[in-house]
């Protein structure tokens, strides 16, 4: 069965800080938090970049045995471009991210971690810290000096040990892990882990809700117990496409990665010229320019249409900014049905536009009316229904073809053909379950401060059904949060 992430990212600035150092960005195929540090200007260009560059490998092109090398490479050319930064800004020495993505090529995931922000699996009702900290005071609890509760408290429990800052010497944990349906996975910054017990975070993933729901949760949880720091976070469910509701497509991104220049630089005449103008490096413009700050993860549920088109909009500006024209190159490996005067169409690109650049073209008319849908299938053809390639929009306008023969028939009959049709209506999503049939549970080898049913001491595994390899390398220097 085909897999796909049911996502939501969440970000606050926290209780005390100013500015959000934190980045976060959730597609169909990439989950990635990065969590800055370096001071007021530095933080968050250093988690933007990295995320900006990250961006491009969200896409379905991925083989299993491709995507941890790509995800590497991708982490060391964002890594580059945070040394050439701080080459040319020197005030900005010191800066660096965290960084922690999962990154989905069918059923395979692999894992990629520097830094203390984390990732964590709950499977079959277990919590498990699939990361292991790269911290002080984890030093500590893996040489027995402190237990990992104690950890939690202890005063240098800021300082990590391992971060990007540029130098050729940084460089992740790499890893990787098979994907079943039912699996809900966490990635978060410390503002989240270090102010909430492992135990309250299993609970609220346990409870069941939809993604949206338990990141704002843990967002509120948080704050409550006092989060001075940056909070953000990413709830994924690992989902069948073909069972229920099909899952959101747009891209979130939250925190310092939805800044982008605004100025007054021409735009080029052609859909690659002006992404090129709007590559210029992130950090390097003049502290005194104008920043435009876009709304892109849904802050509370309403206004869920608006911040769709937001989250497209900005989608493309951090890509644009992280790796240039690949953006425009990115939406047209895309595929989606939606309508055309009246009838179902199939569509290559991403059903926005970016300013005057628009982002989809019609291939096919299918001779469905969509006015012949029943209710559900017409909301949702008309709200775009994302396919993986041209195949998967045939196979699916197959579905809806059947969908709309059944409705006329049943119209013909004098019977009544409406939201009763909906496939998802007799089961439960899976969706916005934090549970899986498959067998086993998984289990980290990642020390840290969590407790709980989750467990560590080593680097990352899983048992069951689900497997997972982790490589590590040697720490380099201490470093602040300042």
């Amino acid at each position: 069965m085909p897999h796909a992430f049911h996502y939501a990212a969440r970000s606050d600035v926290g209780l005390v800080r100013s500015e959000n150092q934190d980045s976060g960005y959730a597609g169909p195929h990439l989950l990635v938090v990065a969590d800055g540090m370096g001071g007021h200007a530095g933080g968050d260009i250093a988690s933007s970049t990295a995320v900006g560059y990250l961006v491009e490998l969200d896409d379905e092109s991925h083989s299993a045995n491709e995507t941890g090398d790509e995800l590497a490479q991708a982490i060391a050319t964002a890594n580059a471009e945070i040394g050439r930064i701080v080459a040319q800004r020197p005030q900005l020495h010191g800066m660096g991210t965290t960084i922690t993505a999962l990154l989905r090529s069918r059923h395979t995931l692999a894992i990629a971690h520097i830094g203390d922000s984390r990732a964590y699996l709950l499977r079959d009702g277990e919590l498990a810290q699939i990361t292991t900290d790269h911290s002080f005071v984890q030093t500590l609890v893996d040489s027995g000096k402190i237990t990992a509760e104690e950890a939690g408290s202890h005063p240098q429990r800021s300082l990590v040990t391992r971060v990007l800052t540029g130098s050729r010497g940084d460089q992740p944990d790499l890893g990787a892990r098979e994907a079943y349906v039912g699996d809900r996975y966490l990635l978060c910054s410390d503002g989240l882990s270090g102010f909430v017990a492992a135990d309250t975070i299993a609970d609220v993933l346990r409870a069941g809700a939809a993604p949206e729901e338990t990141a704002d949760r843990l967002v509120e949880l948080a704050l409550r117990a006092g989060a001075p720091d940056n909070v953000t976070v990413i709830v994924a469910d690992i989902v069948d496409m073909t069972a229920g509701r099909l899952p959101p497509v747009t891209p979130q991104i939250v925190g310092a990665a939805t800044q982008s220049r605004a100025g007054n630089r021409a735009l080029r005449e052609t859909p690659a010229a002006k992404a090129a103008a709007l590559r210029p490096t992130l950090g390097l413009d003049e502290e005194s320019e104008t920043v435009e700050r876009l709304a892109l993860a849904e802050e509370s549920s309403s206004s869920r249409r608006l911040l769709k088109w937001l989250g497209a909009l900005a989608a493309a500006v951090i890509v644009i900014a992280g790796g240039g024209a690949a953006l425009y190159a990115w939406s047209q490996r895309q595929y989606f049905v939606g309508t055309q005067d009246g009838e179902v169409a199939i569509y290559q690109g991403i059903s926005s536009d970016l300013g005057p650049i628009d982002l989809s073209t019609p291939l096919t008319k299918t001779g469905i009316k969509v006015s012949d849908l029943p209710d559900f299938w017409r909301t949702e053809v008309e709200s775009s229904i994302t396919a993986d390639s041209r195949d998967d929009a045939e196979k699916r306008v197959a579905t809806i073809r059947a969908q709309a023969q059944a409705c006329i028939a049943a119209r013909a009959k004098g019977q009544t053909c409406g939201a009763d049709t909906n496939p998802g209506a007799s089961a439960s999503s899976s969706s916005s379950s934090g549970t899986s049939s498959s067998s086993g549970s998984g289990s980290s080898s990642g020390s840290g401060s969590s407790s709980g049913s989750s467990s560590s001491s080593g680097s990352s595994s899983s048992t069951g059904s689900g497997s997972s390899s982790t490589s590590s390398r040697p720490a380099s220097t201490t470093t602040s949060r300042a």
